[in-house]
């Protein structure tokens, strides 16, 4: 009786060399082996459930990140406004406001809040 595939979850390798095997395409009747040549029946395929797992954060969506985004409220503190072009919605209107957060002999930040949707973003000079 010749040697049949190691089955390890939905995957079937090679009981020769190990190598993994390739689903049978079509009506193909067996599955070569890329590097010994051993043949494996496509009845081996039959019947394997396959499952699939992933992190919700593996697939990031839109929904998502705006949940993650920062609006910034300008309470008490009148901020100027600069003609600059929201990444998020396209409006050319936007706060500015001007930090050094980084060391001082680097350029200072500028931190952006959009007037339309409040999105926020930052340059560095």
């Amino acid at each position: 009786m010749p040697a049949r595939a190691h089955k390890i979850g939905s995957l079937l390798f090679c009981p020769n060399c190990g190598t993994l095997l390739a689903l049978p395409q079509g009506n193909e009747q067996s599955v070569t082996c890329e590097q010994c040549h051993h043949e494996e029946p496509a009845s081996s395929y039959e019947n394997i459930e396959i499952i699939t797992r992933s992190q919700p954060d593996a697939f990031p969506s839109a929904l998502r990140q705006k949940r993650k985004t920062q609006t910034k409220i300008h309470q008490g503190k009148e901020l100027p406004k600069v003609t600059e072009k929201c990444p998020a919605c396209g409006h050319l209107e936007a706060f500015y406001e001007e930090k050094q957060m980084r060391s001082a002999d680097e350029g200072s930040t500028i931190l952006y809040t959009c007037v339309s949707c409040k999105h926020g973003w930052r340059i560095n000079n």
